[in-house]
């Protein structure tokens, strides 16, 4: 993540920048009595050499491009395209982001500072430092903390430009969904995936009976040490003859088809952190241990049924006014009224109206603070005092709670997440090559 991030800001940043008075910026030296020379080379440097719609691209901007993209590369070890080709090449990835960035001005996209200090947090967070860290990582890198601050919001803005464009253009079915659990890719996706540790006390061809005897015996021995607590790893590498000993066993996460079937018969019946007895086969005594699995555990969300009538305040009735009309109905409810009736002739809320307010099984994480509160405290089948909301004056009942396994849900949003971003990227270059054919661009180089 910070090479990429180092990457992406070094290969993008604008390194001139400009006052609406001139075509070329001069540095503080540069301001005090620069020789004619000086100047000319300057404007000979910043000469557009691009016009797209209302903006331009300068040369100090493409040569800056090209500089960073000599430094990615070269960091790589990858030969260097004909000069001229990387130019014209690094030129038609600067129009199109500028097409984007116009088109994020146009339509009135923002990064504030404080979104942005929000992000660079995040970016430094991901990579295990602090502020401070990734500002000497930046810097020893040769990127200024306000270049590489700037450059983040211009890919935040090219980011937001792009899921607005975009985005809107993806749809996945269940039709697709069901298609792609059923595929073998889709398949393999949902099987379970086991991390293994493995000990190996091999014994040689043809083996005496003594020797198989002292193999046993070794196993047996180190089974003892395992149930006791001893380091798996330790004795892995001090033990095992299986390839992987020298690093204490481990044969990273396999799913149970890439598996020996002689652990693999195991392992499905383990539980993480527990360690097989000896296990014989033609090379020896196997001794395994379940480190962990992936890809199987269930996700139980607390659910609760609730039904609500909402009030809300609005040009002809005051919050007080509906504070009184919720009273109201309430005590019409403690009367001996149908809640849901109710709920249908008086309730602003339409989605639960027309069912009586119920708002059927929900996840209470996705309910304002506030309602949160007193679903969480009025015991089932009571209904509620008037309370108020962001959204006005709710007066609800719990009818039921319970602890739901939607482990499907979750595995169908990671498949329809999966097809998204994969349309989004196959869509994203049509719509790139759309909105570059459809703008105006004169190259002067």
């Amino acid at each position: 993540m910070m090479k990429g991030l180092k990457s992406m800001a070094l290969a993008s940043l604008c390194l001139l920048s400009f006052s609406s008075g001139g075509v070329y910026a001069q540095s503080n030296d540069a301001a005090q009595t620069p020789q004619k020379g000086t100047i000319r080379n300057q404007l000979a440097l910043d000469r557009i050499v691009a016009k797209i719609d209302q903006d331009v691209i300068m040369q100090s901007e493409l040569d800056a491009r090209v500089e960073a993209v000599h430094r990615q590369l070269a960091s790589r070890n990858i030969d260097l395209p004909p000069e001229d080709v990387l130019k014209n090449q690094v030129l038609e990835q600067l129009i199109l982001e500028n097409i984007q960035i116009q088109m994020g001005k146009r339509g009135g996209i923002r990064i504030d500072d404080w979104a942005l200090n929000d992000a660079i947090a995040r970016i430094a967070q991901r990579n295990q430092m602090t502020l401070e860290a990734f500002r000497q990582n930046l810097e020893a890198d040769g990127l200024s903390f306000s270049q590489a601050r700037e450059e983040i919001r211009r890919e935040m803005i090219l980011n937001r430009v792009r899921q607005r464009q975009v985005a809107q253009r993806v749809q996945v079915s269940e039709q697709e969904i069901d298609n792609f659990l059923g595929s073998p890719e889709g398949l393999a996706q949902v099987q379970t995936e086991y991390r293994l540790g493995h000990i190996l006390i091999a014994t040689p061809d043809n083996a005496t009976p003594d020797q198989v005897q002292s193999a046993e015996r070794l196993a047996d021995d180190l089974s003892g040490q395992l149930r006791q607590g001893a380091d798996f790893q330790a004795l892995a590498i001090a033990n095992s003859r299986g390839q992987n000993a020298l690093e204490g066993g481990d044969l990273g996460w396999r799913k149970a088809d890439q598996l020996p079937t002689l652990f693999a018969e195991q392992a499905i019946n383990m539980t993480p952190g527990q360690t097989s007895d000896a296990i014989r086969s033609p090379a020896g005594f196997h001794i395994i241990k379940l480190m962990d699995t992936r890809g199987n555990k269930k996700v139980v969300q607390s659910q609760v049924h609730v039904r609500h009538i909402l009030i809300k305040p609005n040009e002809i009735r005051s919050n007080l006014e509906s504070q009184m009309q919720a009273k109201k109905l309430y005590q019409r409810v403690q009367a001996g009224e149908a809640f849901s009736e109710l709920a249908k002739a008086y309730s602003d809320d339409t989605a639960s109206a027309l069912n009586g307010g119920d708002m059927g099984w929900i996840s209470p994480e996705t309910l304002v603070p506030e309602f949160q509160t007193v679903m969480n405290i009025i015991p089932e089948k009571v209904v509620s005092e008037p309370f108020r909301t962001t959204y006005g004056w709710h007066i609800l009942e719990v009818l039921g709670k319970r602890q739901s396994d939607i482990s499907t849900q979750v595995r169908r949003n990671q498949v329809r997440e999966l097809l998204s971003n994969r349309k989004f990227e196959e869509e994203l270059q049509v719509w790139l090559r759309e909105i570059r054919d459809q703008a105006y661009v004169e190259i002067q180089l």
